[in-house]
């Protein structure tokens, strides 16, 4: 800070540096949204297939989901953000008064019902119950016999006929004022139950132990699993997907809590059904306002290799409901795969290839980058058997010019993603973002400005602030040209950054604008190889 100086001498005053880095965000974060044996309905990241299986159950038969993260961590997958969505109302609150809910435990041995409710909806929670026992620390307890409130609590699993303990809480109490208050411990600590109300209506009562039968043990009572709703078993509909944007935000908009992500992925949230239209139109256009990229499967109903450019049934049939809008920020992928289902004994099942796909981007941009197409012969779908429909090159022609990206079984390479364009990247639309991997990096650099030029807002608005923002915006791009993101052999050929008094007028100063123009030249997958061979004829010798 500027230095005041008040005796002769020599004063240190350190300048502030113009240079404010702009850091590249990440690329390759995957959403899953889908049904999941167990788990919070909230946006949860995980970064290994491990994490899945702890928090959300694992594999499932019921949830493509599970299998499509199951995939996406096999093919080099790192980052994934799930969201698990059920069917109907989980709000104890709006449920009907009568209707059971999913994970109660209840029951009447006490003085007043005190009602035990699992973290989170679904049948998992039929297999566990509540134990409550008086083996307490006896000086904490209150000295009057009638007043005393102190218990603990067990939550026990029952598998395969054994009971194993999940948690247990020590020296709770029913009482509000008391620190061990049971209501806080389990909200702030437990994964697995909650109490049923609102801390303020929750009964205070002494748990009426039965009359021990050995003096020197403890006295226990259970709180026995009485019903659960059948949630796991009701059909999802596109409603419970897309979710809702009030609070508390569901499906698509629980992402709206996220900071960031870069590749959404819905596989059918029903066993078999493909998911629909709608969902997508509303995925789509959700990804455009957060940068992201929607990976389309295709539908169930393409079982052959004409199907995706069939006039009733193709990507351009009109009034067909499986497929969405052609849109720059959703790729479609086709066809499905065939992999081993480690929940049948290694049997092969057709899945969708969505979270297969979404590894392999995520392995390329790690191992060259997002400006990479993640196709060709280094892109191989890891765990994947055989594909549902096997393309010739003749056959790959005809739905590459229509923007279907085909996976392919290719001599040594094996199963590969054989094809990188956008649902805009039909050869007759001639549209800038053709290509998945120049789309890809234009949002990556549209995430990283957005988010390294906030120091800008409220700055003065004249030419001490336009060179800065020259020289921050020009390094990062500068950065991206010497890892070799962009055509070009020179700065000047492959990018440019210019804020200036041709870019930000007088008239966009009054307003409070500054603009700046960035520019990159993109580089674009080598689609067509062409080799040329000519037979020369014989050549009289030189002299």
């Amino acid at each position: 800070m500027p230095v005041t100086p008040t005796y002769p001498g020599v004063y240190i005053e350190e300048l502030p540096s113009p240079v404010r880095t702009i850091v590249g965000v990440g690329t390759s974060t995957t959403a899953f949204i889908g049904r999941a044996v167990k788990g919070p309905l909230e946006a949860t990241k995980i970064n290994n297939f491990g994490e899945y299986e702890d928090v959300f159950g694992g594999l499932w038969k019921k949830s493509s989901m599970s299998y499509a993260v199951y995939q996406y961590f096999i093919n080099g997958g790192t980052e994934a953000i799930i969201i698990r969505v059920v069917p109907g109302p989980t709000d104890p609150t709006t449920d009907p008064p009568n209707e059971a809910k999913p994970g109660r435990f209840e029951t009447v041995a006490i003085t007043t019902p005190l009602k035990f409710v699992a973290t989170n909806p679904g049948e998992w929670a039929k297999d566990f119950k509540i134990r409550v026992d008086d083996d307490v620390d006896k000086s904490r307890d209150d000295p009057d016999p009638a007043k005393k409130h102190l218990f603990n609590l067990e939550v026990i699993e029952i598998v395969n006929g054994q009971e194993i303990v999940r948690e247990r809480y020590i020296n709770v109490s029913t009482k509000k004022d008391n620190p061990r208050f049971i209501y806080t411990i389990l909200k702030e600590e437990s994964d697995l139950v909650l109490i049923d109300g609102d801390e303020n209506s929750m009964p205070q009562f002494v748990p009426q132990m039965p009359p021990p039968v050995d003096p020197s043990t403890k006295r226990i009572l259970d709180f026995n699993y009485v019903a659960q709703s059948a949630s796991d078993g009701n059909k999802l509909l596109p409603s419970n997907v897309t979710g809702s944007k009030v609070d508390p935000k569901s499906g698509i908009y629980a992402l709206d809590n996220t900071d960031i992500f870069n590749l959404l992925c819905i596989p059918p949230y029903d066993e078999g059904d493909t998911t629909i239209n709608g969902v997508y139109t509303e995925a789509t256009a959700y990804c455009k306002a957060r940068r992201a990229m929607l990976l389309v499967d295709s539908p169930s109903e393409w079982k052959k290799k004409g199907d995706p450019i069939d006039p009733n049934k193709g990507i351009n049939s009109s009034g067909q409901s499986f497929v969405p809008s052609r849109d720059e920020n959703a790729a479609i992928f086709f066809p499905r795969i065939i992999a081993s289902d480690p929940l049948e004994e290694g049997r092969t099942r057709t899945f969708v290839p969505c979270g297969a796909v979404a590894g392999v981007i995520a392995r390329t941009d790690t191992q060259r980058g997002v400006w990479k197409a993640p196709a060709g012969i280094e892109a191989t779908l890891m765990g994947v058997l055989d594909l549902q429909v096997r393309l010739t090159d003749p056959e790959n022609g005809d739905l590459n010019k229509e923007g279907i990206n085909c996976l392919r079984i290719i001599p040594a390479a094996g199963k590969v993603v054989w094809g990188s364009r956008t649902m805009k990247g039909a050869d007759r639309l001639a549209n800038q973002w053709k290509y998945l991997s120049v789309r890809r990096i234009a949002l990556f650099i549209e995430e990283s400005l957005y988010r390294g030029t906030q120091w800008v807002v409220f700055e003065p608005n004249d030419e001490p602030l336009w060179s800065q923002i020259r020289l921050n915006v020009g390094a990062f791009m500068q950065d991206l040209f010497r890892k070799g993101a962009f055509q070009g052999s020179t700065p000047k050929e492959a990018y440019l950054v210019k804020c200036d008094k041709e870019t930000t007028t007088q008239y966009d100063i009054d307003r409070g604008i500054v603009n700046i123009l960035v520019g990159f030249a993109p580089l674009k997958a080598a689609e067509f190889v062409i080799i040329k061979i000519q037979q020369l004829a014989g050549q009289a010798e030189e002299k």
